[in-house]
């Protein structure tokens, strides 16, 4: 078995698949190395490659960086301080769009010299086109059609570097949603699957693994009975979100021999047992107050809250549903908390406590990290008035109800101003995190709407941050997102878990060792 595998990261985003593989160890050394990352947005290829500049120093961190995520300096100018391992990113991190002559151009070259028994392929090509609030909006689209929307068909762009690099195995992840998404009639994931299982030339090349296969036929690496073999459910595995994905793992036929007689059960074995949730992941993050869309003062914002806190209170008391009349007591208590707590509320904050001692050790281990209770990305966004009103209501139902009201359980004075609010289509158009469960799936529509992604505390009357979204997303505190605010919520809802990612490449790693023979499977 060769030390170290390289990797080849596609459509990397700000790098959440491959912070798994490159955090992995085993016998004290990294078996998996990120030789090549490729993202064509700007933002976050920015991020992915300061997370590579940071990986060339083996997880210890650069005094500057720690100083920078405090707050206490700009951002030094790396090339300067540390030229070798600044270069050694720019090497490995390419701002690249795949599917053009030029990108095909640059990665020639390095595709030819990664062609190795040592290089394994990973990442998901983007799933716009396949996710269903994406095919919804093309079809409201005059003129669209399925079979010209080159987004469709940006796996095979993956397809073309496995056919270069031959590696010995790969993963590529994809949104639920292609389980359904059709072009003219035919699934896009049958199409999938099959140039996946023959790419690199010839018939079968690969055999296909679901790592948590889903029908009684628990493995089959030649023709796994339902496609939704493949789906990954991420709080099965310690992740705080409910999060489902398809996770595609190829092998190459001659190293998957040993696999056609398996057929004992999942290869990723689940969580059984202190499942994570979303007050696990928050706890230790600073209370932030919101801000205002208008003249956000902390004074203006108080008296905000306090009008919208009343307006609520007198909904609650007059409203004719016995569910809300229920929660009129809670509003209240929750208002008297606020006038004693709110003068400690800022709009930001750097530093983070301990994770409590009720989140699962892996989980807080790997979530505090090599921060040392630095925090970034924790500043709150702001909201209209009538918004802080209706985050407060909602906040409030759901520490009462375990949920989060429906649009007609909202009081008349907090219905917002939509000719469809009783069309049936905003339903659950305000949604609450809430302690005790797993989050919903965090997704980049958050950076254009925080109404479903409410903080569980009626006190904060406000959206999640950035921070806060990317714990759920499991990604370390010392993982700083950069761009503007809008494109760090993007790159945190389009990356892969890097919690989850690192047990997909902990049962590669597995996969690969009985390869080279029996006895030899990893265990951490």
């Amino acid at each position: 078995m060769p030390e170290t595998y390289r990797v080849i990261d596609l459509f990397a985003g700000p790098g959440g698949l491959a912070e798994g593989f490159a955090s992995l160890k085993h016998g004290g050394k990294h078996p998996f190395k990120i030789a090549l990352s490729v993202e064509k947005e700007a933002s976050a290829y920015k991020t992915l490659l300061l997370r590579s500049f940071l990986r060339q120093f083996d997880g210890e961190r650069p005094y500057e960086y720690s100083r920078w995520l405090a707050g206490s300096i700009s951002e030094p100018d790396w090339a300067s301080l540390y030229p070798d391992q600044w270069q050694a990113a720019t090497e490995h991190a390419l701002k690249l769009e795949l599917g053009t002559d030029h990108a095909a151009a640059v990665l020639a070259p390095l595709l030819t010299d990664l062609a190795t028994e040592k290089t394994i392929v990973i990442g998901g090509p983007p799933c716009q086109a396949y996710s269903v609030v994406g095919r919804n909006r093309n079809r409201g689209t005059e003129g669209y059609e399925a079979s010209k929307d080159h987004r469709h068909f940006l796996y095979k762009e993956y397809i073309g570097i496995l056919n270069k690099a031959r590696p010995v195995a790969f993963v590529m992840e994809n949104v639920k949603g292609i389980l359904s998404s059709k072009v003219d009639g035919v699934r896009i994931l049958d199409l999938v699957l099959r140039d996946l299982k023959d790419a690199g030339g010839t018939t079968d090349s690969y055999k296909l693994v679901a790592l948590d296969p889903q029908t009684e036929d628990l493995f089959d690496t030649h023709e796994p009975e339902a496609a939704i073999d493949f789906l990954i459910q991420a709080e099965h595995f310690g992740v705080p979100q409910a999060r489902h994905r398809m996770i595609i793992v190829g092998i190459r036929a001659d190293h998957a021999q040993f696999l056609e007689k398996r057929r004992n059960g999942p290869l990723m074995p689940r969580w059984t047992e202190n499942l994570a949730t979303v007050d696990h992941a928050l706890s230790g993050i600073p209370p932030l107050r919101s801000g205002l869309s208008k003249a956000d003062t902390f004074q203006a914002w108080r008296d905000a809250v306090l009008d919208a806190m009343e307006l609520v209170i007198q909904a609650t008391k007059n409203a004719k549903s016995d569910l809300v009349q229920a929660m009129h007591e809670d509003a209240l208590i929750a208002a008297d908390e606020f006038g004693l707590k709110c003068p400690l509320y800022p709009r930001k904050a750097d530093q983070a406590e301990s994770i409590n001692d009720g989140c699962p050790e892996a989980l807080r281990d790997w979530l505090e990290g090599t921060a040392g209770g630095r925090l970034a990305n924790h500043e709150s966004r702001s909201h209209m008035p009538a918004d802080l009103a209706r985050y407060f209501f909602c906040a409030v139902f759901a520490r009462k109800h375990n949920r989060s009201p429906r649009a007609e359980e909202f009081p008349d004075e907090l219905v917002p101003q939509h000719a469809n609010w009783t069309s049936g289509h905003f339903v659950d158009r305000f949604r609450v995190q809430r302690y005790g469960r797993s989050a919903t799936t965090i997704t980049s529509h958050i950076a254009k709407d925080g109404h479903y992604f409410i903080h569980p505390d009626p006190l904060q009357c406000r959206a999640l941050t950035v921070r806060e979204a990317a714990r759920l997303q499991t990604f370390p505190d010392d993982y700083l997102f950069l761009g503007n605010r809008t494109e760090q919520f993007i790159q945190v809802g389009n990356a892969v878990p890097p919690f989850l990612a690192r047990q997909i490449a902990e049962t590669v790693l597995n996969i690969l060792h009985q390869a080279d023979g029996p006895g030899t499977e990893h265990t951490s």
